[in-house]
Parts: C-alpha cells; sequence; structure tokens
C-alpha cells in the first residue's frame, strides 16, 4: 500500500536534512537519534554506529549502495509498532543515508580541491624558476601562471597576461584554427609550431609542446605549455618546403603541391556539390625552339608563359607546371562545366600574342585537355589523366599551331585503353614472332614487270588475328616502339631477301620504310650488318625515307644518306609533297627516287589540282634525274594519265594488294606482268 506523509514527517525530514549539513561527530548522532524517537514516539532508542541495542522493538539499518551508515532502533511505546511505523523507519533510514553519501562526497570534493590548489601553488613557485618560457592555462585557453622565461620571450609581464586567453598572443585572433590547437589538447603531449605576436608587434614562430594538468582522478583540469623561439629554424625549412613543392624555374606550384590542392578542393566540392576543372596544357612548337635556341631562351620562353598563365585566371584558380613544356590549371567552384572552354579559350587568347626573349620574337601555342569534377571524375588523379587525354583529341584535332581545346569523353577513355592494350600487346608481339611482312609489288609502267616491293608490317594478333599497320604503327611512334619495329622489319626484309635469293630470283629491291627515330648516325653500320649477317647484296634492299627527317640537322643527314648509298644501297623520298622540303636542299640529297604520295592520287584525273601536282612532281624528279613512282594507284584513268605525264613506276590496288611472301615469290618466279601496254 503507498506510504503517505503526515505534518510530522514532513518535519522531521526537514529537521534532519539541517542537522546533517550542520552537524558532525557526537552532536550529529544525537541529533539524529532524537528525529528517530520524534517520529516514531518512542521513549527509548536513537542513532548507532555499530551494534544496536539488544532489546529493541523496531529497527533499521542505513546503507546507500555498499556504504554502510549505521542503523535506527527504538523501542518502549506504548501498544508497540504497527506496519506504518515501519514504513516510516525505513523512508528515515533511505532519507539518511542518502544525505550521509552527499556529504561524505561533498567532504571528498574539498579535499580533493585543496590538494590540487597545494600542487598548483608549488608548481607555479617551480615554473617561476625556469628560465625556459612555460604557461599554463585552464582547458579553455585562459591563461593561469606566466613565468620569467615567458615574460622574456613575449614581453609581457606576469601581471599584465594572467586571466587573459591565449588567443591574444595569436598572430591573429581572428583566427579559428588556433584556438582549437592550443585547447583540444586532453591526453598526452603534443608538439606543434605556431605563429605567436609579441608585446611589440613582432610576428616570431614557435615550438610548442603541450602537455595536460590532471587532478587525481586523472581527468585534465588545464594545459600547460612550453615555447621555443624557432624563427630561423622555420625560414630554413620554408626555402626546403619551396623547393619541394614549387616549380624552381617558374615559381608555380609543382606537381606534388597541385595535387594537394586539388585533392583538398575536391572534399569541398563533394560536400557542396559544386563543379570544377583541370585544364592540361601542353605548348605546341616549344620542342623546336627549345632544341634550335637553346635551353636558357627556352626556360625564359617558359617564364613568360607561366606569367601569363596566372595573369589570365582568377585568384583562387590554381595553376602548376608539370614539367618541360606541360602545366594543368585547377578551376574551383564554377557554375558550369562550359565554363571550362571559356577559360581555355582565355588561356589560348593569352598566349597569342609574341613572346619577346632576348633578341627573338617567339609565337607559341597550346593544346588543353579538360576533364570535369564530378562528371568525369571524382579525384586528382583520374581527372588529371583524363584531362591528359582530352590533351591529346586537341592536339590531334586542332589543324593550327596557335592551339586548341577539347573536352574528355567516354568515346576518349575507350580509345585510351585501346592504345594502351595495343602498345602493350607490341611490345610484347614484336618478341614473340607475332609480326609478319606482307609485300605490296612496285610495277615497271613500260613492260608491267615487278621491279620491287614494298615490305608492310602486318600483326597477327593471337585474339584479334590480323592487325593492320594503320591501327598499332601510329602508337608505336607516340611510344616509341617504331625503333624497335623499324629494326624488326629491317631485318625480316632482308632474311625474307636472303630466302629470295637462295630460291633463285634474281635481286629486286624490297623497300623498307624508316622512322625518324631510326635515322641516326649509326644507321648505315646497322644496314651493313643485316646484309652481311643475311649474305645479300645491296641490290636488294631500298631505305623509303620521308621529307621531315631532312629538315632536321641537313648535313648531318646528308652525311648519312651518303654512307648508306655508298654500301648500293638506293633511297627512295616517300610521300613527296606533303612535306615542306626545299627544293634547293633537295638536290643535295643522294635519292634514287621520289615517291608521290597517294593523297594526290586519289583526285586524277577529275581533280586539276591533284593534276598539276602529280605533273609538277614527276617534272621536278625529270629535272633532279630522278626516278618517280606513284602510290595508291587503283583504276584505269589513273594509270593513263601518270604513264603519258612520264611517270615510271606504279604501286596500288589497281595491280595488286600487299601479299604474304609465298604469293610474292610465285609472282616473280612465273614473271607475272600486268597488260599495261
Amino acid at each position: 500500500m503507498p506510504f503517505h506523509y503526515v505534518p510530522e514527517d514532513l518535519a522531521c525530514t526537514a529537521e534532519l536534512c539541517e542537522a546533517v549539513l550542520s552537524l558532525c561527530g557526537h552532536a550529529l548522532d544525537e541529533s539524529l537519534g532524537r528525529i528517530a524517537r520524534v517520529l516514531l514516539e518512542s521513549p527509548q532508542g536513537g542513532y548507532f554506529h555499530g551494534n544496536s541495542p539488544e532489546k529493541s522493538d523496531l529497527a533499521e539499518e542505513i546503507f546507500h549502495g555498499n556504504a554502510f551508515f549505521g542503523r535506527y532502533a527504538v523501542s518502549g511505546r506504548i501498544g508497540g509498532y504497527d506496519y506504518m511505523d515501519r514504513m516510516r523507519l525505513a523512508a528515515l533510514a533511505r532519507l539518511t543515508a542518502r544525505l550521509l553519501q552527499a556529504r561524505a562526497d561533498a567532504d571528498r570534493s574539498a579535499r580533493q580541491f585543496e590538494k590540487a590548489a597545494e600542487q598548483l601553488l608549488l608548481q607555479t613557485q617551480v615554473l617561476d624558476q625556469i628560465h625556459e618560457s612555460v604557461i599554463t592555462m585552464d582547458l579553455t585557453g585562459f591563461i593561469t601562471s606566466w613565468n620569467k622565461g615567458a615574460e622574456k620571450l613575449f614581453g609581457y609581464a606576469a601581471a599584465e597576461i594572467i586571466g587573459r586567453n591565449i588567443i591574444f598572443l595569436y598572430e591573429n585572433e581572428d583566427d579559428e584554427e588556433e584556438p582549437s590547437q592550443d585547447t583540444f589538447l586532453q591526453q598526452g603531449g603534443r608538439e606543434m609550431e605556431v605563429r605567436r605576436r609579441k608585446k611589440s608587434g613582432e610576428i616570431f614562430w614557435a615550438s610548442l609542446s603541450l602537455s595536460s594538468l590532471r587532478d587525481n582522478t586523472g581527468q585534465p583540469v588545464g594545459l600547460i605549455g612550453y615555447f621555443m623561439d624557432i624563427t630561423e629554424r622555420k625560414q630554413a625549412q620554408e626555402k626546403i618546403h619551396h623547393l619541394a613543392y614549387y616549380d624552381a624555374l617558374t615559381g608555380l606550384p609543382n606537381r606534388t603541391l597541385f595535387m594537394k590542392l586539388v585533392d583538398q578542393s575536391l572534399v569541398s566540392a563533394n560536400r557542396n556539390g559544386s563543379n570544377g576543372a583541370l585544364l592540361f596544357i601542353d605548348l605546341n612548337r616549344f620542342k623546336p625552339i627549345n632544341d634550335t635556341l637553346g635551353h636558357a631562351i627556352g626556360d625564359q620562353l617558359l617564364q613568360q608563359v607561366a606569367i601569363r598563365l596566372k595573369d589570365a585566371l582568377r585568384e583562387d584558380d590554381v595553376v602548376a607546371r608539370l614539367g618541360s613544356d606541360e602545366f594543368v590549371v585547377a578551376l574551383f567552384d564554377i557554375n558550369q562545366h562550359y565554363h571550362a572552354g571559356f577559360v581555355a579559350q582565355k588561356l589560348l587568347y593569352a598566349m597569342e600574342n609574341p613572346y619577346l626573349v632576348e633578341e627573338h620574337e617567339l609565337r607559341i601555342g597550346a593544346s588543353i585537355g579538360i576533364s570535369i569534377h564530378a562528371q568525369d571524375g571524382a579525384d586528382s588523379e583520374t581527372l588529371l589523366r583524363l584531362a591528359d587525354i582530352a590533351m591529346y583529341r586537341a592536339k590531334k584535332s586542332g589543324g593550327n599551331d596557335q592551339g586548341s581545346y577539347a573536352f574528355y569523353s567516354q568515346e576518349m577513355n575507350h580509345t585510351a585503353l585501346s592504345r594502351l592494350h595495343i602498345e602493350t600487346g607490341l611490345r610484347r608481339a614484336i618478341g614473340n614472332n607475332e609480326l609478319l611482312l606482307h609485300y605490296q609489288p612496285k610495277i615497271n609502267i613500260e613492260d608491267g614487270r615487278i621491279v620491287g616491293a614494298e615490305a608492310l608490317v602486318r600483326w597477327q594478333h593471337p585474339e584479334r588475328g590480323l592487325i593492320l599497320p594503320s591501327e598499332f604503327v601510329p602508337i608505336a611512334e607516340e611510344s616509341r616502339l617504331v625503333v624497335r619495329l623499324g629494326e624488326w622489319v629491317l631485318e625480316a626484309a632482308c632474311r625474307q631477301a636472303a630466302e629470295w635469293h637462295r630460291a633463285g630470283l634474281a635481286p629486286m629491291r624490297v623497300a623498307v620504310n624508316l622512322s625518324a627515330g631510326e635515322f641516326t648516325l649509326s644507321l648505315p653500320d646497322r644496314v651493313e650488318a643485316a646484309l652481311n649477317r643475311h649474305d645479300i647484296s645491296a641490290a636488294w634492299l631500298e631505305l623509303e625515307i620521308t621529307e621531315s627527317m631532312l629538315m632536321v640537322g641537313t648535313d648531318d643527314v646528308i652525311a648519312i644518306m651518303e654512307e648508306i648509298t655508298a654500301l648500293g644501297v638506293t633511297l627512295s623520298l616517300d610521300d613527296f609533297g606533303t612535306g615542306y622540303s626545299s627544293l634547293s636542299y633537295l638536290k643535295r640529297f643522294p635519292i634514287h627516287t621520289l615517291k608521290i604520295d597517294r593523297s594526290f592520287i586519289m583526285g586524277i584525273p577529275d581533280d586539276p589540282n591533284d593534276c598539276a601536282i602529280a605533273s609538277a612532281i614527276i617534272g621536278i624528279a625529270k629535272q633532279l634525274q630522278h626516278r618517280v613512282i606513284a602510290e595508291g594507284v587503283e583504276n584505269a584513268e589513273q594509270l593513263d594519265f601518270l604513264r603519258n605525264q612520264g611517270c615510271e613506276e606504279i604501286q596500288g590496288y589497281f595491280f595488286s594488294r600487299p601479299v604474304a611472301p609465298l604469293e610474292m615469290a610465285k609472282m616473280l618466279m612465273e614473271d607475272r606482268r600486268f597488260g599495261l601496254v
């Protein structure tokens, strides 16, 4: 049944609270006993620490948790005690236990506080004798002590600083980051480098070591900080940092710093849903300038480019130099992804005016690839890689040296992955005998006889089957595999010529295409070694070179060509008319044959321009006493025009596609001719 207090109970409760708060010792014991006798209307009994009297009519122990505070015992009431009396005494015992426990807790806290105060006093005296800069503060950053070393370092006396918040000493009082650095530490020790302000206003770098001040329960009550002036060391570190994170030539961030800045911005962009973009910039025509005029001129040009790029951007945008003539720009918080195209166009405009470097007036453009966050990627590495892919698309489709830009697309990504697979597979193919040669006959236009053949490489892929050179040769050229590929073709062509020679076939010119990378001083020795290794005469070999090879180091090129022709190997100038060769140079080269590019044959005889160009090339060849061959001949009308103009040899599908070695040998053995007359 519920227990109801009566007015006498409430009065006893108030008296009990007053006694516990104000009395102690014997007086408290007597007061508690009297309250029990009054409450239970008992002439005998009271409050007992130990055992209660042997005879008592009603008793109740006083417990709070596991703490025992004694017992109440009463007796002697006329009429005895009932259930309600027992409930009153139990309620009194419970209330007494709670009050005595609260008093014990308060006494313990007071003792702990006194002890902490004593320890703090001792600590303050010790700190004041230390010459180093030592301060203490509470957990909210308010300074509680300030030793002589701190007075010397900061210039403030203790009376000026104690009671003020540590923020007062920060370089910038509005900086919200610094307070967290000094006040968050509530466990262990930590060292950090901070900027602080002296009384004179001087800003200096300090090494700050923080440790917790704890009470006897292990709870943090404050912090102690040790300061050391490290300004000189910090300045030296900043110089090292600049060398590590900034490009020494342009002063722009380098790749490492750029990627860190982009990653930091992407965290915010991912959280806020904002747009951003990376622009990968590759300069057009820088390499020829650098190679021709020297690295000193090239370096000055790069410095001027860096200035123009930086001036064309917003203050919050970041431009960095990745290396050589490659730059990258990060655009943060753009409204629409196509705004990156506006910025790319602005950068191209900024580069249009000529650069004045010493006495040179130089012009240079750029190809720019753009990737968008988060449409194309969500991390800096992905965005940079995709922007690089887009840059190559821009470079190929730009159509002018001033520059162009292109956005990344999934199609471009698939193309890049396909190119990577081809490059990787081609490296394997060269060493695994997956390559083979087909031969396209060259025909004498007068008698229809086969007078030569062009060796054309094919790739017999183990999974994809036969791959034509148009798919893998451009990749080989960009990845520099073309030199290894060219070496394989020369070796394979000479090996095949040796087989035909042993089969009793008369020598004919097997034409091998050379890449620019192969056209070095070692080429004549390599050609001679291949002829000797397969024991064939030079009459079996012809090397086809392009016009672009003739434009770099003319004297060296002529020397290499003369060594090759001295072996008896003939030289053919391939794709004539598509380059920029000077006729005054052309007459100096020991060329045997000019080869008219197929792009000038396709329109014959309907296109008057193609007809005029083909006729002019044939006329030039005659004047220079070179033979002339037209490639890409596909119909009788083209053949008739070329024969009437005096062309001597032809090559094309009109007569034969490239064929396997056995088919080529069969044509030669049968002395197969084509009805050209």
